[in-house]
């Protein structure tokens, strides 16, 4: 018995914060409706990330101050693409379930395979093309209901940021300018970056930041804290953190769960509920998008 509490406790200890990060992330889609309204996505994402930016930087500060100039660059670019990501996936979960969001941005993990190989001119496995098949057909019978409805335009925005974070992923590899570039230093930049599309957008996309905050009662700002604080900041540090303790699969395997929770929240606490159809397609993106994962290993 003791032997095996030697080998279990560090691997639970690795493991717990990283299913801590995918719980918090599965839940956020639920918590952005709650807090944010139509015409107050750009503004609470300002918020957002206005809260996380100075805690960063104080951390990353003499990291930052390395940076070549071709570095901030790169930075830049992958900052308006993620400052696009959260603009498609905070008003696309405004208008659709937080289970559809959770589900359908899971699609990442099939589009950035299939995109790599599209990219080097080699055709997947058959394996894998079959669970790209069978994560779009989950798809089109979750956001349609298990009917023949077209998806929701939440539905469709979600879809599209989960092609901007397959851009965003390639774009990381591949630009020569952040290759080996500080972390910390490079997610500040990108942070930095994405905040200033929103604050550009802000005039143009409903009532101020300041506004919306004022106008938020205790309730609101506990739970922008949460995507502040839970969601953005301490998923950030354990990422970090895990990429040194732990496996890349393992840590693939442990977020990958993001979805599976986003279903969890949606229908525990937000009401949503799928018909038997539509829950088979739920099933079928989870199923789909971890045989894909695998099979592209």
């Amino acid at each position: 018995m003791a032997v095996v509490s030697v080998d279990v406790r560090p691997r639970v200890v690795r493991d717990l914060p990283l299913l801590m990060v995918a719980v918090v992330w599965g839940s956020s889609f639920l918590v952005v409706k709650e807090v944010a309204g139509p015409g107050t996505v750009v503004a609470v994402l300002v918020l957002r990330f206005g809260l996380v930016l100075p805690v960063l930087g104080v951390v990353a500060w003499r990291r930052l101050r390395g940076l070549t100039a071709g570095q901030w660059g790169g930075g830049a670019l992958l900052g308006l693409v993620l400052g696009g990501i959260f603009l498609l996936e905070t008003y696309g979960a405004v208008h659709t379930s937080a289970t559809n969001a959770g589900l359908v941005i899971s699609l990442t993990m099939v589009f950035t395979p299939l995109a790599e190989a599209a990219l080097r001119r080699s055709a997947p496995s058959a394996g894998f093309l079959a669970a790209a098949g069978l994560s779009v057909l989950g798809v089109a019978l979750l956001t349609g209901n298990g009917g023949l409805r077209a998806p929701s335009a939440g539905d469709l925005l979600v879809l599209g940021a989960a092609v901007a974070r397959t851009v965003n992923v390639l774009a990381t590899a591949r630009l020569r300018s952040v290759r080996g570039v500080d972390a910390l230093a490079l997610t500040w930049v990108q942070l930095a970056f994405a905040t200033l599309v929103f604050g550009l957008a802000a005039p143009f996309a409903g009532p101020s930041p300041l506004a919306v905050a004022a106008g938020f009662d205790l309730r609101s700002w506990g739970l922008l804290l949460y995507l502040s604080l839970l969601c953005t900041l301490f998923a950030f540090f354990v990422q970090l953190w895990a990429v040194r303790a732990s496996s890349p699969s393992r840590v693939s395997l442990l977020l990958g769960t993001e979805p599976l929770w986003a279903a969890v929240f949606g229908i525990a606490l937000a009401g949503d509920r799928p018909g038997p159809l539509a829950l088979l397609g739920g099933l079928a993106v989870l199923a789909g998008t971890e045989w894909g994962r695998r099979a592209a290993v």
